[in-house]
């Protein structure tokens, strides 16, 4: 008899308590459609403003409003289809509806393109008035950022063309999102109880957790030699992402790609250019931990696939959804009661898409809209890192929600940058719970401190690698030099050794890792990672120390919004990110865990 495979169930298969609840989105597809429909209507609304933005304040005001409700239905009628579609992103029906609203954002970026030049348009003594009008008062830090973006900005022609062509350009980042999670098959690998498991985005890391070298080894030869056989299309499509970065930037006018994805933000370039500096200085406290694997795992050198088992396999655990959602709420206590219920609606409305099927997209995220609960999307396998995933999501479900809840719409989201503090913050919470709740075991223990020690590795040296490297791709692209699949292997294999030091040698496999890495797609995104670790150490320590004040400040900071920069909001919340001290902060924090975690064996 031939051995039965453990394959990923269907859709279908995963229990209803198990899923989302998109019902208060849209309870069917007619809903969606009728929403849909309304777009056309809304933006002609919006455009009867056009030409007229110069005879007063009012006008101007009234236009913004007509602006908030049009794209505030689109990224309602957005958001479900970009759930759905995520369910299983082989549904051709889903994938349709989602590719319909891409295109019609597209289509409406297009037509609205002219609002904010016809702006800038105005005389400087007319915009300062329309600025100090009392009709515009709530729109004046919108004002403020325009004027801040004037010289980058094109003509209402050109942002037309750029607006129409957006999706376009999205061309590259949808090819990746479709061959990585839909097309790509992976092979059927042994576990550690000797069973053929298909492998998967999903489980990958669970593989690379487990205590048999040749376990990891297989799975990791699997992963990568799957990803070689693709290296050329995925170096093409990071290729057309790098280049469109640097095109946009260019045609703005910006130095940089990176000038130009800082912007936004209002970021200085020597955050990021210090943030790279801070790590490359910490780099031997990194090397010292590898050094502290290979002695406790007797090894003379260590691999890729070596760095992510426990050192105290034994303490493994393997964690129930019930006690994960148990675990991560009791974390929580120092975030007070208020936090508490809410979070705990998290679970009784369903807001989270629990356990991995064919075709449902990899990973984990916190998305939603305005107009919805903050939904997550996760794999679980019931794994302890699955269970800080579940902190991490919650903790950017519930940014949302405080902050959909004490804003308008129109200042209601906030900056990508401020997104991983509060996520972060989540998982230290747990950390902290789990080490006085589980401490008094020293394997538990001896395992949380090496998940704290991975988890630092992993958010901010790691990240910071990838940002080094995001750098170097986007400053070879402007100097026209093209991403061939060699040179990104060779660049990613030279700068993955100087991170990993003199005790890991590598399997050269490991030089394809950069295609598997979807935020390389997402303009300079993975550098907040970093940061926002250092902020968020920062601020966990002030709830657990009970700081005077540090509760309140760090509700405030879930409740800010856009309404302020945000540098400002993190200095409010108690965090100057513009001095390096948070990030050695990190590093120190590091280094003594590494002390602390040396000391178990």
């Amino acid at each position: 008899m031939s051995e039965e495979i453990a394959r990923l169930p269907e859709r279908g298969e995963i229990p209803e308590e198990m899923t989302w609840d998109l019902a208060p989105l849209y309870s069917n597809t007619d809903q969606w459609e009728h929403d849909f429909a309304k777009l056309g209507k809304l933006t002609g609304d919006f455009c009867e403003s056009k030409g007229k933005l110069d005879s007063s304040p009012e006008v101007l005001a009234g236009a913004f409003k007509k602006l908030d409700e049009l794209e505030r239905l689109l990224e309602k009628i957005y958001v479900h289809a970009h759930l759905k579609s995520d369910e299983d992103l082989g549904n051709s029906e889903n994938r349709g509806r989602l590719d319909r609203i891409m295109s019609k954002y597209a289509e409406i970026e297009g037509e609205i393109a002219w609002f904010e030049p016809e702006i800038l348009d105005l005389p400087e003594i007319k915009f300062q008035e329309y600025q100090d009008s009392s009709e515009l008062k709530f729109y004046r830090r919108t004002l403020t950022e325009l004027e801040r973006s004037r010289k980058h900005m094109l003509s209402a022609p050109e942002e037309r063309i750029l607006g129409l062509a957006s999706d376009l350009f999205a061309t590259p980042r949808k090819t990746f999102s479709a061959l990585n999670n839909a097309d790509m098959k992976f092979p059927v690998v042994k576990d550690s109880e000797g069973k053929s498991v298909e492998l998967t985005h999903g489980n990958f890391i669970k593989f690379l957790e487990e205590p048999e070298r040749e376990v990891r080894k297989n799975a990791f030869e699997g992963m990568y030699d799957t990803f070689n056989s693709y290296r050329n299309t995925f170096a093409s499509t990071l290729d057309g992402t790098i280049k469109q970065h640097a095109f946009s930037a260019k045609l703005r006018s910006y130095p940089s790609a990176l000038a130009a994805a800082l912007h936004s933000d209002n970021l200085p370039v020597t955050l990021y250019l210090n943030l790279i500096s801070s790590i490359n200085d910490g780099l031997p406290a990194l090397h010292r931990y590898f050094k502290l694997r290979t002695e406790v795992m007797g090894l003379d050198k260590l691999d890729m696939y070596d760095i992510y088992n426990p050192l105290a396999p034994d303490a493994k655990v393997e964690v129930s959804w019930d006690d994960a959602c148990k675990w991560v709420k009791n974390a929580m206590s120092p975030l007070g009661e208020e936090y508490g219920n809410v979070l705990g609606r998290a679970f009784s409305e369903r807001w989270v898409d629990v356990l991995e099927c064919r075709g449902k997209r990899s990973g984990a995220y916190s998305s939603g809209c305005y107009d919805s609960s903050p939904y997550i999307l996760m794999n679980y396998h019931g794994t302890l890192n699955h269970v800080f995933t579940l902190a991490h999501e919650l903790g950017h479900s519930m940014h949302s929600y405080y902050s959909n809840q004490a804003q308008d719409y129109h200042y209601a989201g906030y900056r990508i940058f401020v997104a991983e503090v509060a996520s972060t913050v989540n998982e230290l919470l747990l950390h902290h719970y789990l080490l006085g709740e589980k401490g008094g075991d020293a394997g538990f223990r001896t395992y949380l401190l090496n998940h704290l020690v991975d988890e630092i590795r992993g958010t901010v040296f790691r990240q910071t690698m990838f940002a080094e490297f995001e750098k170097a791709l986007h400053e070879q692209a402007e100097n026209s030099i093209p991403l061939t699949p060699d040179l990104l292997c060779e660049s990613y294999y030279e700068l993955n050794g100087k991170y990993h030091g003199e005790f890991v040698a590598p399997d050269k496999r490991i030089e394809m890792e950069w295609a598997r890495i979807p935020h390389f797609y997402y303009n300079f995104y993975v550098f907040k990672y970093a940061t926002g670790f250092s902020a968020a150490a920062a601020l966990s320590r002030k709830l657990l120390d009970n700081e005077p004040g540090a509760h309140d400040a760090y509700l405030g900071f879930l409740k800010a919004g856009d309404t302020k920069d945000v540098l400002d909001i993190m200095k409010d919340a108690g965090v100057d990110l513009t001095k390096p001290e948070p990030v050695q902060a990190v590093i120190k924090l590091f280094d003594e865990t590494v002390s602390e975690l040396a000391g178990s064996f």
